[in-house]
């Protein structure tokens, strides 16, 4: 009960709202003006964002990551826009091609795929899907290929190098061939919803087996490119995604594909230090020796034949917090910084991963939501679940306003003080509102143990008025006030390695939607289906139960059924008939719109 209350006291309550007296200064005679300011920063849902941050994902699958628990509905109450799909923890997923084709020349995509991305699309995130390119009944090392596939369990992961790896990718033409029937209908088959596609994983280390190879990798890419977009030309190419920078291997695999015009996205991953605590900022500096996503990006952008202006995704980055001098403290800092980071570079970043499927090779490690282990914290955030929670309310629907100017009058001092570098960003909303974003680069210990130094900063070209400072990982607000006599000058402002930001009080002006309802479940008995479920935070007021005829070749639209009062968690629906195959799911809705929707259930009438 404690951890619970612990947990809701973090979220946003639409009613916590203080009022502070700013005084304006802008060359009139003095005048003040009363403005709501919440305490923290309110939470912004996937529906109300155009364009923001990702988040990997691991699909639904029992029993380790089951879908009647809350954690799949987080990465639409944090805000998140972008999902990246096709890897369960390191094995492969339901998209892969073990999954897809398990009877030669057979292609199905199960009930559970379906669901997963309709629920992604449903709930307002774009997908990109990585295409896993081994399967045992063409790529396996043996001289007896076998009749049928066999999915890999979650266990499996590289460097495998078993006879029936997965691991062991199309390298024939026969092998190429079929690798590439199955893209085209998994394209197709997909092609009104995902228009995102990648080959799928690391090709430059060992899930390419024996070891990354950029000519092998070339030449697949080569024919992938011209497959994807003969399939759908709305789709997009991701050359993806390198686990390390490397721009030999990048050079030698564009020169062998003959690809480049077509490829729409290039993507990489960056962990600085893996398995050791380097800040987010030595991807740049040193933490790649030689290389780096800078010098991979500028070689990229001149490469004969990459269109102008492609974008980049970063689509795996973390910073784990045990590894060695981290903790989950640091995670919440160097996991924002380097989201902002990469924002101020161009480059979208994807989060690994929203909760870990811990049958895989890297137990609990990595997931922003804790996954199971059977402890009574199973499915609960971690603190950089909140922090980037508030990156995404904040930065989301932003691009870098060059114009926008932060300067310090000892920030020289600062860095001889503290032995880092200063940053700071200035972005602008769709909406014109500026955001100023500052840190210090700095190492962070275990503990929260950096010492909070203090500057004065002079705005320029921001257009704020009213300013208010906000501490992006606590997401705390507090008002500030202009030197006396000015401005576009602030006093005694705190630096430290944590992203601190400055923008109007009146940024905050989305609303408040509830917190999707989860763990839904059904159950038949006497002929109705049962449903129960959780309802969260965000001040619901309603619980609304949509359902879905299964039952004939097609699925129908949801419909909805039934509007009931927060405080349900049950509903029974008794108009059903035998033999009928439906689905469910269940929204929460207020004064302010609607939740995202919950997991899906599927039950079968006797």
């Amino acid at each position: 009960m404690v951890r619970r209350i612990c947990v809701d006291r973090r979220l946003f309550n639409v009613t916590a709202a203080v009022f502070f007296t700013l005084v304006l200064l802008n060359g009139n005679p003095l005048a003040q003006a009363t403005r709501p300011v919440p305490q923290k920063v309110p939470p912004k849902r996937t529906s109300q964002i155009q364009d923001g941050f990702g988040i990997n994902s691991d699909l639904p699958r029992d029993p380790y990551l089951p879908w009647n628990r809350w954690w799949w509905t987080r990465m639409f109450d944090a805000g998140f826009k972008w999902i990246r799909i096709g890897q369960y923890e390191n094995s492969s997923d339901r998209t892969s091609w073990d999954w897809i084709e398990q009877k030669r020349g057979v292609y199905a995509s199960s009930p559970e795929l379906e669901d997963a991305v309709d629920s992604l699309l449903d709930n307002g995130m774009q997908v990109q899907v990585q295409l896993l390119y081994g399967n045992q009944m063409y790529t396996a090392r043996s001289g007896k290929l076998p009749e049928v596939s066999v999915p890999e369990p979650g266990s499996f992961h590289n460097d495998d190098r078993s006879l029936y790896s997965v691991y062991w990718p199309p390298v024939t033409p026969e092998q190429s061939a079929a690798f590439n029937k199955y893209v085209a209908w998994m394209v197709d088959h997909f092609k009104d919803r995902i228009h995102y596609w990648a080959l799928w994983n690391e090709q430059d280390i060992g899930y390419w087996n024996p070891w990354g190879n950029a000519e092998d990798y070339g030449k697949l890419l080569g024919s992938f490119v011209q497959t994807v977009h003969k399939t759908d030309r709305e789709a997009k190419v991701i050359y993806g995604a390198q686990a390390d920078p490397s721009r030999e291997f990048t050079q030698r695999a564009l020169d062998t594909c003959k690809c480049a015009s077509g490829i729409d996205v290039y993507a990489y991953h960056t962990y600085p230090g893996y398995g050791t605590n380097m800040n987010p900022e030595t991807m740049d500096e040193g933490a790649y020796l030689n290389e780096s996503p800078r010098q991979l990006r500028e070689l990229v952008n001149h490469y004969p034949g990459i269109k102008s202006g492609i974008p980049y995704f970063d689509d795996e980055f973390n910073s784990i917090p045990s590894w060695t001098g981290s903790d989950e403290s640091v995670q919440a800092k160097y996991v924002t910084r380097g989201l902002i980071y990469n924002h101020a570079a161009g480059v979208k970043t994807f989060v690994w991963l929203l909760a870990a499927g811990v049958d895989g090779n890297e137990s609990d490690d990595f997931g922003i939501v804790r996954g199971l282990t059977n402890h009574d914290y199973d499915f609960t955030p971690r603190p950089v679940f909140y922090a980037l929670q508030n990156t995404n309310a904040l930065f989301s629907d932003t691009a870098l306003d060059p114009s926008i100017e932060i300067t310090g009058m000892d920030t020289s001092a600062l860095r001889r003080q503290s032995g880092f570098p200063f940053l700071s960003y200035g972005f602008r909303s769709t909406k014109g509102k500026a955001i100023i974003a500052y840190w210090l680069a700095a190492h962070s210990v275990a503990g929260g143990r950096f010492p909070t130094f203090y500057s004065n900063f002079t705005l320029k070209g921001s257009g704020i008025h009213n300013p208010v400072l906000i501490d992006v990982v606590s997401g705390d607000i507090r008002p500030l006030h202009w030197k006396k006599d000015s401005t576009d000058t602030l006093e005694a402002l705190p630096i430290s390695d944590s992203i601190m930001a400055i923008t109007d009080a009146d940024y905050f002006d989305w609303p408040v939607l509830p917190e999707a309802p989860s763990s839904l479940t059904a159950h038949v008995q006497d002929g109705a289906v049962n449903l129960s479920w959780e309802v969260h935070s965000g001040n619901p007021h309603h619980i609304v139960v949509e359902r879905r005829d299964d039952s004939g070749s097609s699925r129908t639209s949801w419909s909805q059924i039934a509007e009931l009062p927060s405080s349900a968690t049950q509903y029974k629906d008794p108009l059903t008939r035998k033999g009928q195959q439906l689905s469910y799911r269940v929204r929460a809705t207020n004064e302010s719109g609607k939740s995202a929707r919950s997991n899906i259930v599927r039950v079968n009438v006797p």
